[in-house]
């Protein structure tokens, strides 16, 4: 292997593993300040100790990620210099936002939620959380802007004597047409991944034999508030991934053809259920195929057209082939790797469709007071539950990242700097590959130290209840008066 193989493979563990923290963070984040005020409007108190047993977990998921988070913006400078020099005067606006105001926002008030609850008013801390999750959106949009640039480059010009894209619209950059299909769509994913935690970690305490016949009600109330957020989650995703795929198909048709194996152009073209290829890729084998659907998912028409990777790869090469500048052929021909594509697109489908029926079924099965005992499937089976749900759409976000980088390929950013130009070329073999293993083992580690937390405080279930301190306006008239003039 060369820098760049072992460059590309770095980013991808470090990338892949910091992405399982996110969606985690976002999606809890939001549910831990639902029960919390529902706590704090309806007096129940199964709702604080969901509160404290789900912010509990959210805090260990948030420190880890903040750990693997850091890395992501180094490896820039050590692997990627060139890349760095190319996209660094538009990246630096969204970056340094999301590193100043929308990760300081959620940090600091993480912090009031944490040493807050005998000191700030009931409400006032319920608000805390909810800011917390406000600052976990807006750090998503801003990296997801500098994401999309790499995507769809706007608001900029090619600076030809540096080399370098240089902005001048930032406000075409925050408002990327693939940005504000993007966002929504990453969005509901992480929702997803919340409710499907929530579900799967109150489901184990709901079907564990030592679970108190007491506290039964309070994790049937997360079962439930799990699955009813897999399930409204699980709608968005498909509604704004039909969205993405429309955008994707306009600026990125390549991507969408690979992700099909559409090797010639169709009109009306059909959506492959599964295709067999040849090993390199090159050519369809074998094929089982809904007529004129893909028509409609890349066009909103059943019978629009869509361009095959054959003529895509002719378009390409004359448009890029010779373009002077930073830019060099590809040996590809401008094609990302069909079956990596292919697959990984259908895995982010269909692991998130099988998180949300997983959901649905729970409620049906849970309906009008029902209890899992009763149901056709029986406890027994939906132990293994506890463990699937939860890991379903984390592995589907993951595939769709891989998707989303790899289906871009041969490119960083599209149509400007392929990936061959954006490897540093100061970084020898040997350091590079010392480098990514380094990392993966500290990543190992990290991942034993996150596992052996989570599990430990997932079996010990949710804290007792104990009488929550108001201190409102009012209590202030009680105190001893201590300094007067």
């Amino acid at each position: 292997m060369d820098v760049l193989d072992i460059a590309r493979w770095q980013f991808a563990i470090v990338t892949v593993y910091h992405f399982w923290f996110v969606p985690v963070t976002i999606g809890v984040s939001a549910i831990v300040a639902g029960f919390e005020t529902a706590w704090v409007r309806t007096g129940n108190p199964d709702y604080l100790r969901l509160t404290r047993f789900f912010g509990r977990l959210f805090l260990i998921n948030f420190a880890i990620g903040v750990v693997t988070g850091i890395v992501q913006e180094f490896q820039f400078g050590m692997n990627w210099s060139a890349y760095s020099r190319f996209v660094g005067d538009v990246f630096g606006a969204p970056l340094a936002i999301e590193g100043l105001a929308a990760f300081f926002l959620e940090s600091t008030f993480l912090g009031l939620w944490i040493f807050g609850w005998d000191k700030l008013p009931r409400a006032l801390h319920a608000a805390v959380m909810w800011v917390v999750h406000v600052g976990t959106l807006l750090s998503a949009y801003f990296i997801l802007t500098a994401n999309s640039w790499m995507q769809h480059p706007v608001g900029y010009r090619y600076n030809p004597k540096t080399g370098r894209a240089q902005l001048t619209d930032f406000w075409a950059v925050l408002t990327n047409k693939a940005q504000l299909v993007t966002f929504p769509h990453t969005v509901t994913a992480a929702y997803l991944v919340g409710g499907a935690f929530v579900c799967g970690v109150a489901l184990f305490h709901l079907v564990r034999r030592a679970t108190a016949p007491a506290d039964k009600a309070l994790y049937r109330t997360g079962v439930r508030v799990g699955a009813w957020v897999l399930v409204a989650a699980g709608v968005a995703v498909a509604v704004s991934g039909d969205a993405q795929g429309k955008v994707m198909t306009d600026i990125q048709p390549m991507k969408m053809a690979a992700a099909e194996a559409l090797y010639n152009t169709e009109q009306p073209a059909s959506f492959s259920i599964l295709t067999i290829g040849t090993l390199s890729g090159s050519k369809e084998i074998f094929a089982i195929k809904v007529p004129d659907l893909l028509s409609f998912l890349a066009t909103g028409s059943f019978h629009g057209k869509v361009l095959g990777i054959n003529q895509l790869r002719r378009q390409y090469e004359a448009r890029y082939a010779k373009r002077p500048g930073s830019l060099t052929y590809s040996p590809s021909g401008y094609v990302p790797l069909i079956p990596l594509t292919y697959w990984s697109f259908r895995l982010m489908i269909g692991l998130g469709m099988l998180a949300a029926v997983a959901g649905a079924l729970l409620l049906w099965l849970m309906r009008k007071g029902r209890s899992l005992e009763s149901s056709r499937f029986g406890v027994g089976r939906w132990r293994w539950a506890t463990i699937g749900i939860p890991l379903l759409p984390i592995a589907g976000c993951s595939f769709g990242w891989i998707f989303t980088e790899t289906g871009r390929q041969p490119w960083s950013v599209f149509g400007q700097l392929t990936t061959a130009d954006s490897v540093s070329t100061s970084v020898s073999t040997g350091a590079a590959l010392t480098s990514v293993i380094a990392l993966t083992l500290v990543y190992a580690v990290l991942m034993v130290v996150e596992t052996g937390l989570i599990l430990k405080y997932v079996v010990a279930g949710a804290p007792p209840f104990s009488e929550q301190p108001d201190p409102g306006h009012d209590a202030d008239q009680d105190r001893p008066l201590a300094f007067a003039y």
